[in-house]
């Protein structure tokens, strides 16, 4: 009889433990819908690391090197044409490039400044003087500006498959 009890009383208290999760979860997730807009796949904010880590292990890749990441970081500048792209401050005096998986999804123009948490691709590329012209051109940039890109330019990039952005 007393192991029967016992027997009872570990099967109830791993149920009380697993409802307690799907509370929490729950909760979670209400608190992501009210403070957060999501873009693309749905992600969800937790585990994303901070943007000076990031900052870090961007100095440590080369050319061609890719990481799968999240992480948290400020708008610096949005694509004015539709939104198609967003540069994120690395919170050093440098930038990463974030573009959209299979141009999914669109950001909306007006985020310059707001918090983002974006789930992806982060890799390094060489960006050619035509391109960098385009982007400046996006970007409302002036013509003498656009006409200084002279040089290919080492970027950090990142190609995003959801983003949150932070109400």
């Amino acid at each position: 009889m007393r192991k029967v009890v016992l027997a009872l009383a570990v099967v109830f208290s791993i149920v009380a433990c697993k409802e307690a999760k799907k509370e929490e979860a729950v909760e979670v997730a209400k608190e992501m819908a009210v403070n957060y807009k999501s873009f693309g796949e749905e992600i969800i904010a937790d585990d994303a690391i901070a943007v000076k880590s990031m900052a870090e292990h961007y100095k440590a890749m080369n050319v061609g090197d890719s990481i799968n990441t999240k992480m948290i970081a400020k708008v610096d500048e949005v694509c004015q044409s539709k939104g198609c792209w967003m540069k994120l401050d690395l919170d050093n005096g440098e930038q990463v490039m974030v573009k959209f998986k299979d141009y999914g999804f669109f950001m909306p123009k007006d985020i310059t400044g707001k918090e983002v948490i974006v789930n992806g691709k982060a890799y390094v590329k060489e960006v050619s003087v035509e391109e960098q012209r385009h982007y400046a051109e996006d970007g409302g940039e002036s013509e003498e500006a656009i006409a200084a890109i002279i040089a290919p330019k080492r970027t950090f990039s990142f190609e995003a498959d959801g983003v949150l952005l932070k109400q």
